[in-house]
């Protein structure tokens, strides 16, 4: 079967599992001052692309562009565990990108951490490097914050 990757509503089982799963990920892994994630009326706003990866009626993965002024932000990236490996992560990452540029925006960033170690590998092989702090984001021991120009 085909995976397709569309724009969906977060508030839909599918993605709302796998979101309630990447919450619980982060909330056992990390302060609560240290997690950033989006909660999923957040993942609603006019600003946001929410995105889910699916081969049939089962939701794979998820991910969303939030677009800021100047830049867009790589936001809920998550991936179920028996679809990991399968390249269901880097489809929506490539998504997101051409979502944001249609949208014109400069340049992708994120917040991820060195304990999400198969995320720094995907962010890596796609073009994203390190990059100082950015946004609303508060200094801590847990963030590292990535970034890939566009133009």
């Amino acid at each position: 079967m085909t995976l397709i990757i569309e724009p969906a509503d977060p508030r839909t089982d599918g993605p709302r599992a796998l979101l309630e799963a990447s919450h619980d990920l982060m909330r056992t892994n990390f302060p609560p001052e240290d997690n950033y994630f989006l909660d999923i009326d957040d993942l609603c706003e006019p600003d946001v692309y929410f995105f889910a990866a699916r081969i049939g009626d089962t939701t794979l993965g998820t991910g969303a562009l939030a677009a800021k002024d100047d830049y867009g932000e790589v936001k809920s990236m998550f991936t179920a565990d028996g679809a990991r490996g399968k390249g269901v992560a880097a489809a929506l990452l490539r998504q997101i990108e051409d979502q944001a540029r249609a949208l014109n925006l400069p340049v992708l960033r994120l917040e991820t951490a060195e304990l999400l170690s198969a995320a720094m590998r995907l962010y890596e092989r796609h073009g994203f490097t390190r990059c100082d702090i950015f946004g609303d984001y508060r200094p801590n021991e847990t963030s590292v914050f990535m970034e890939k120009p566009l133009t």
